[in-house]
């Protein structure tokens, strides 16, 4: 089954980055190639099972297994050795890359307390897009009452495109909620 913003991606999307930047074949049009979710798990380094929930939360909100990171040197000032797991994350492609996004547009951002959008300024010189989120819990697939330890999140979405604009109307098109502010 086709996921409801690739279809609209398809349908809609495409004719309409079309129309305003011009392209003349839709494969011109920038596209989603892939999400990256990171979670830095700090007080990992302590007790692994921090780290393994964790991976849980990010389990359940992906739908996919996550990778454990561990430190690549030590930190003295932070009392990290190397090897230490302090973290983990999820790439997610294709039809799963679509349904998350799906749920962090519609369900997930609008649960965010006094949300007013979020940021344009938030695009690398590539036109991908990062944002980071401050706890798991608006993600409806966590149960609130199990959440032991508020954890944050990077969401990096990696978008083939030309420029900055086409990014930011591809993303606008997909219906994430820019804060007021025009680029």
């Amino acid at each position: 089954m086709t996921p409801r913003l690739l279809e609209k991606y398809r349908k809609t999307i495409i004719p309409e980055l079309s129309k305003k930047f011009g392209y003349k074949n839709s494969m011109q049009a920038p596209r989603i190639q892939k999400i990256i979710i990171n979670m830095g798990v700090g007080a990992g380094r302590e007790d692994i099972k921090i780290v393994e929930q964790a991976m849980a939360d990010m389990a359940n909100i992906s739908g996919q297994k996550p990778v454990m990171t561990r430190a690549k040197k030590a930190i003295a000032n932070f009392k990290i050795r190397k090897g230490l797991p302090v973290g983990c994350k999820v790439t997610l492609r294709g039809n799963r890359m679509y349904e998350f996004l799906d749920r962090l547009l519609n369900i997930a951002l609008p649960r965010i307390r006094d949300f007013r959008g979020v940021s344009s300024d938030s695009f690398d010189q590539a036109g991908n897009y990062s944002l980071g989120i401050k706890e798991q819990s608006i993600f409806p697939e966590i149960d609130v009452d199990r959440v032991q330890r508020i954890q944050g999140m990077d969401i990096i979405m990696n978008i083939k495109t030309e420029s900055r604009d086409e990014s930011y109307e591809l993303l606008k098109l997909f219906g994430m909620p820019f804060a007021n502010k025009e680029k």
